[in-house]
């Protein structure tokens, strides 16, 4: 059975070329031109996987991918036609699992693609760990997907719980930017180390009482970061 993709892009040439792309590499595919139609299409259709643009007529895609990820873990790749890292992290903030710039190749589109969705498969399929791990005054319970810090549980994304998880699993090692790659993203980012630092600093915003003063997540210069023993 072939995975179905919801592509959402205004941009009619990108839209259809890429549409061509992703049949002509084995998925299904649904579009949408628009945020209200992406949402529409999302409850109708339940895909694998959401391929969305952030500048979209009407709701934007960052609030769609909000609204997706109130209600669902389905993996969600951003496109962004910016250069800086402002998209990204608003993308990121919203609960996307990854983010493409364009212009993009569409060979580089399908392997971010079958990377989200072995690593949903994987997650879907694994036993869950019944242990808590601790991680300062941070309660990770695996089974449930949840933490606890002070009675109180913090939401996570999922690629965020992913991230913080890995780090407590190996707390005072340091786990370099190309790891944490490897590890949470599932393939060779060609360096491109910015997805680690800005997931680390939004989980930090998350987990921190003072995420400018971390005492948790803490950054080993040069090398990468590390969890508290």
């Amino acid at each position: 059975m072939r995975d179905r993709i919801l592509l959402v892009e205004d941009d009619r040439s990108i839209r259809e070329t890429t549409e061509m792309g992703l049949r002509a590499a084995g998925f299904d595919v649904i579009t949408a031109a628009t945020g209200d139609d992406a949402l529409e299409r999302f409850r109708e259709a339940a895909p694998a996987a959401v391929v969305l643009d952030v500048m979209l007529p009407g709701i934007d895609g960052l609030e769609v991918c909000r609204r997706i990820r109130s209600g669902s873990a389905t993996p969600v790749l951003m496109l962004t036609a910016r250069t800086d890292t402002a998209d990204v992290v608003l993308g990121l903030e919203a609960g996307a699992d990854d983010y493409l710039r364009k212009p993009f190749a569409i060979a580089e589109l399908v392997a971010r693609l079958r990377a989200a969705l072995r690593r949903a498969s994987l997650d879907a399929d694994a036993a869950p760990a019944s242990d808590i791990v601790a991680l300062g005054p941070l309660e990770i319970d695996p089974a449930a997907h949840a933490v606890v810090r002070d009675g109180v549980e913090v939401p996570l994304s999922h690629t965020e719980f992913q991230l913080l998880l890995e780090l407590a699993r190996h707390p005072g090692q340091v786990l370099s930017r190309d790891a944490l790659l490897d590890r949470i993203w599932g393939y060779d980012y060609l360096g491109d180390s910015r997805l680690v630092d800005v997931a680390i600093g939004r989980l930090r915003g998350k987990v921190e009482a003072d995420p400018a003063r971390p005492q948790i997540i803490l950054t080993v210069r040069g090398a990468g970061y590390k969890a508290v023993r």
